[in-house]
């Protein structure tokens, strides 16, 4: 028989490998998100219904992230603003997995309220996308463990509208094997302002899914034996008109011009490097306060059999 002692623990231990999207600070305001599955309340973070990661390219809740629901508010933004995302483990505790890329989309509303929107639809452009902090060493998902957010700049010259920006972490400790890629991603509504013009192309705008496979090699790799290979991110290409928009640290293995770097008191061991398409190119040629827990436990933990 295994003890309800160890059943215990080993429940604990899986729940606090995934998580979610606890809080998001836009500019000076803070916005706190719900518990998944909890009764919600107002936010500007579209709630998911379980800790689990997203796995499979294919999975329809690959936007937002698991039965993901509209938001009931929308955060008002500004052009140049800083997004900083805290993520939580299933205990409310830091973001627990170190091993993989950060990626930040967006995609407009059009003229309707964010909170009607169905994402389904939507037409992402990247702004952002972040890998390992220096050549061969920690990912910046890893600078997360310490409480830190992960901070991402909405850019400077973007046309004033509705948009969703959504925040993706890709989990890879188990991306060797087919399908072992895990998608963590958390959509939060915006209103943007000013009078920029800046937006992307047509054929910088991907469907979610549909801009990944289970065999792109940023998807399917094993990021543990060459740390010193460069990383090729999935998706598209970080849109034209985010580039010179600001100007951010980025890591070793950041094609974005978009300040992405997870920041705290340990950002000081990331480097800066250089951004722009030319970088961009040039690496795809080379090788393309205390919560409560979730009232749901995970698909994992509901098919342990006790014997």
């Amino acid at each position: 028989m295994i003890s309800a002692l160890f059943v215990s623990l080993v429940l604990s231990s899986l729940v606090s490998a995934h998580g979610w999207l606890n809080s998001v600070a836009i500019g000076t305001q803070t916005f706190k998100g719900n518990v998944p599955n909890a009764s919600p309340t107002a936010s500007v973070i579209r709630q998911i219904n379980d800790v689990d990661p997203v796995k499979g390219a294919n999975n329809s809740f690959l936007a937002c992230g698991q039965n993901a629901q509209s938001a009931t508010q929308v955060a008002s933004a500004n052009p140049g603003d800083n997004v900083a995302f805290s993520w939580v483990n299933g205990d409310a505790g830091p973001w627990v997995h170190n091993t993989g890329p950060m990626m930040t989309y967006m995609a407009s509303c059009g003229d309707q309220n964010c909170s009607s929107f169905d994402v389904s639809t939507a037409s992402w452009f990247k702004i952002q996308e972040q890998g390992r902090v220096t050549p061969g060493g920690a990912w910046a998902m890893s600078l997360m463990n310490s409480g830190a957010p992960a901070n991402v700049t909405i850019p400077s010259n973007i046309a004033p509208g509705n948009y969703i920006i959504r925040h993706e972490l890709l989990a890879l400790q188990i991306a060797q094997t087919l399908g072992g890629a895990e998608w963590y991603p958390a959509c939060v509504q915006l209103q943007i302002g000013g009078n920029g013009t800046g937006a992307p192309t047509s054929d910088e705008l991907v469907k979610l899914p549909g801009a990944y496979s289970d065999s792109d090699p940023g998807v399917l790799v094993d990021a543990y034996s060459n740390p010193n290979a460069d990383y090729v991110f999935p998706g598209p290409q970080v849109a034209a008109f985010v580039n010179g928009s600001s100007t951010g640290t980025a890591d070793a293995n950041s094609t974005a011009s978009a300040s992405g770097s997870a920041t705290a008191a340990s950002t000081s061991a990331a480097t800066s490097g250089s951004s722009g398409s030319c970088m961009k190119k040039k690496k795809r040629a080379a090788d393309q306060a205390q919560l409560p827990r979730p009232r749901t436990v995970s698909r994992v933990m509901k098919n342990i059999v006790i014997a």
